[in-house]
């Protein structure tokens, strides 16, 4: 089909080190496969759009953070995210691989219990814990993880409902030497107000203290801010078993070890300015090892992003294609934003299923729903691509399933390949039935 000439300017964004654009050719992107199965039989097979896991790197990027942590400190223990992606399937993974769960919601708790895992084997954190829930995660064993004054309060009530003193611990935040700092959550270390909680705690004499926890922000580019979180928490350890008496079983520092995904802002490649297992690891048991007085407490990670993200990928098909004012070039797809939360946030590496012919020309990629702010990609070198053409948008395994909306567009189908490179339906699409169940029509 003929298009017209279009005279485009030169976006030096697109330029390499040197400043030049490099071979039009050579400059593609191909990823025809994912684990040995091609990206167009799955397109084929479950339609598109299709996000895609991949239980290879799952349990290989586990292996690799277990192996960081548990060579160089004696008790770890990983207690899987489930706010990161909760899916059935991809919780029993992390399950069978040894994670225990950790939820932020009634909803997440109740799911981690119907997967099996017994209230002992769960962290119940979050801001948000309606005293009904609180009582069953108490009643069943689970650790809860106090975030304010009002739950102590909630936690006391309880005890004196069920007649027992709750085992506890109390989520911290501190100024780690990174902005913006993150202290929505839990009491404050550095001003003195989590000293004042556990004391609060220490004289109600209806909850003892077992656990620290702090959760100090996430896609965290600096280790040595781990190994300050990690020796604040350590240094209110020993003195709260000083002033107590409380022998502290753990110290929780939480998640967000960051991925190899791209984000917004950052010019260097993730290889370089993301720190890799071993030196969140040393930073984080060297802190342990340096400052703590007594017997060692055990490790609790509470790692999500890290270990899935890059397991995930999202195919989306070329619906369209249109020149825009300014002379680039808009392909619509069939993926957008409600799919891929995150979009607001990362670059993606986006790559093609096949080579094909042309020259490469700036492009954006933009989904299929009818808002402006639908864009994957605001600049991108791409080739002529005619309709079907698949892409392949790497890595999304963290929070776009949980974060996905049924806005405009259904939710499509999940797929998991196993190590034997056999595919799994894990998540089917939504449908009109689906969507339309829980409504009540007007009589």
């Amino acid at each position: 089909m003929y298009q017209k000439p279009s005279i485009i300017k030169i976006d030096y964004t697109n330029t390499q080190k040197s400043g030049a654009f490099g071979n039009p050719l050579k400059t593609q992107k191909v990823r025809s496969e994912i684990d040995g199965v091609l990206v167009e039989e799955l397109i084929k097979q479950y339609g598109s759009p299709l996000f895609v896991f991949s239980q290879n790197s799952i349990e290989e990027k586990y292996q690799e953070f277990k192996q960081a942590f548990t060579s160089r400190y004696p008790e770890v223990e990983f207690w899987w995210s489930y706010k990161t992606n909760y899916l059935d399937a991809i919780c029993q993974i992390y399950h069978d691989l040894g994670s225990k769960a950790e939820v932020v919601s009634a909803f997440e708790y109740d799911k981690a219990r119907r997967l099996g895992m017994p209230g002992k084997d769960i962290i119940f954190n979050g801001p948000y814990k309606p005293k009904e829930a609180l009582k069953k995660a108490v009643q069943e064993g689970a650790k809860i993880h106090i975030d304010h004054w009002y739950e102590i309060n909630d936690l006391e009530s309880i005890a004196d409902e069920l007649g027992i003193e709750i085992p506890v611990a109390i989520r911290c935040n501190m100024n780690t030497g990174i902005y913006p700092q993150w202290s929505r959550f839990g009491f404050n270390i550095d001003n003195g107000e989590a000293y004042d909680a556990i004391e609060r705690i220490y004289e109600g004499k209806k909850l003892y203290i077992t656990g620290l926890h702090a959760h100090i922000g996430t896609f965290m580019l600096s280790a040595h801010a781990y190994a300050e979180e990690t020796k604040k928490l350590i240094q209110l350890k020993n003195r709260i078993s000083a002033d107590f008496g409380y022998e502290v079983e753990y110290i929780d520092i939480g998640g967000g070890f960051a991925s190899k995904n791209r984000l917004k802002g950052i010019y260097q490649p993730p290889e370089v300015v993301v720190p890799s297992p071993d030196e969140y690891a040393e930073a984080v048991t060297g802190a342990i090892f340096e400052y703590n007085e007594g017997n060692l407490p055990k490790l609790f990670l509470e790692t999500g992003r890290a270990l899935i993200d890059e397991a995930g990928y999202l195919l989306t098909s070329v619906f369209a294609s249109k020149r825009l004012l300014d002379g680039k070039k808009s392909y619509i797809v069939d993926a957008g934003v409600n799919l891929l939360y995150t979009a607001f946030w990362y670059n993606f590496d986006i790559a093609l299923d096949k080579r094909y012919e042309g020259l490469n020309e700036p492009s954006q990629i933009n989904g299929p729903l009818c808002m402006n702010i639908d864009t994957i990609a605001e600049n991108i070198m791409l080739p002529p691509l005619p309709r079907g053409s698949i892409l392949s948008i790497w890595p999304v395994g963290a929070y776009n399933v949980t974060q996905s909306m049924q806005f405009i567009q259904y939710r499509p189908r999940v797929v998991l390949i196993d190590k034997e490179g056999s595919t799994h339906l894990i998540r089917e699409a939504d449908d009109l039935e689906y969507v339309r169940e829980k409504e009540i029509p007007l009589k």
